[in-house]
């Protein structure tokens, strides 16, 4: 049996707030197969998507009130995955039940803890507040990627390859050949990089509006096991953001956090964030449009990295200097499966 790639204590974004309505909405977290959906009071509820009785999936059934019916034989479950009702009997088997899973509804995401329930504290839910922020204008959308989610966080931790996959948009020279720092704690890694006196990359040339060279700036913040918000923006070069005032610059906050399916799938949830114009709403739909095609690249490559390392498994993997972010990245992962293993193993 292959190692876990993952830990289950942690809360997963499931869905967008909006993805979750008074119908029934599979996805596949973590490896498990879950059914969600919105209360008549509104609130959410994710169940195990397997029937108790025949396993057909719940999410081939209906909405009942706040109940699902199985669409094979009629079983039907409560919000807490209590079976209520059995057809052509009174008696209900105590054991007829489906694992609900704790939710919580934070920052515009649905968040599933998948692990042992007795440990889902909503204070650990990742803190992606700028995208619900009155003072910020955000909208993103979700990625379904064909590759192992640590990649996604990888290419998040180190945004060099801006330079070569996204020359045309948010990418030049300066991204790949300014220094960087890198810190830590027991849960979060962060790399910064300042790129002084610059000439603006096209994107925020045009987010800035004004002539002349940049100070611009990426702070890419890392919330085990799979949280990325990246502080991002440039402000004309002298005007004081490197000492602290951005007052002359735009600033935007690139929200990303991954959720594994498999072991070689995820769901990439991302939006993007701007302090700056935030009534104009149609700014806000170009700037989630120019992002997706920004991302739609990283997907190519992503997905071409999964294909080739499958055909290649024993390719040992080297790392550069600018990978400083996804190394402590991946080992904040790893002690976090490691955490759990020995839990695991001391409960046994």
């Amino acid at each position: 049996m292959s190692a876990p790639t993952f830990p289950m204590n942690a809360w997963y974004a499931a869905a967008w707030d909006t993805e979750l309505k008074r119908e029934l909405l599979p996805r596949t977290i973590c490896g498990k197969p879950v059914v969600m959906y919105r209360k008549q009071d509104g609130s959410a509820v994710a169940l195990a998507d397997a029937c108790w009785h025949r396993l057909l999936p719940l999410s081939m059934g209906e909405l009942y009130g706040d109940n699902v019916i199985c669409g094979y034989h009629g079983l039907e479950f409560d919000d807490t995955g209590r079976c209520v009702y059995m057809p052509s009997q009174d008696t209900i088997n105590p054991s007829a039940c489906v694992q609900s899973y704790p939710i919580v509804e934070r920052h515009r995401f649905i968040w599933l803890w998948m692990g042992d329930p007795a440990l889902a504290d909503p204070a650990k839910v990742p803190d992606l507040h700028w995208n619900d922020d009155p003072d910020w204008a955000a909208d993103g959308k979700l990625i379904h990627v064909k590759c192992d989610y640590r990649l996604v966080i990888d290419n998040l931790m180190d945004l060099t390859h801006e330079t070569y996959v996204h020359g045309s948009s948010i990418g030049n020279r300066a991204v790949a050949e300014a220094p960087f720092t890198a810190t830590h704690s027991d849960r979060t890694a962060t790399i910064t990089r300042w790129m002084t006196d610059i000439d603006a990359p096209p994107f925020w040339r045009g987010q800035l509006g004004k002539p002349g060279n940049v100070d611009r700036w990426q702070i890419i913040n890392f919330e085990a096991p799979a949280t990325i918000a990246i502080d991002v923006g440039v402000a004309p070069h002298g005007t004081g953001a490197p000492e602290g005032d951005r007052s002359q610059g735009v600033n935007g906050f690139v929200l990303n956090t991954i959720t594994p399916e498999t072991d070689k799938t995820c769901h990439y949830f991302w939006a993007f964030a701007r302090n700056y114009k935030l009534s104009e709403q149609r700014r806000t739909h170009e700037l989630r449009e120019g992002v997706a095609s920004i991302f739609r690249e990283d997907e190519r490559i992503l997905e071409a990295q999964q294909i080739a390392i499958d055909n290649n498994p024993d390719h040992v993997i080297y790392n550069l200097n600018i990978d400083a972010g996804s190394m402590w990245a991946r080992k904040l992962i790893d002690r976090m499966i490691a955490e759990e293993q020995a839990m695991r193993t001391a409960a046994e």
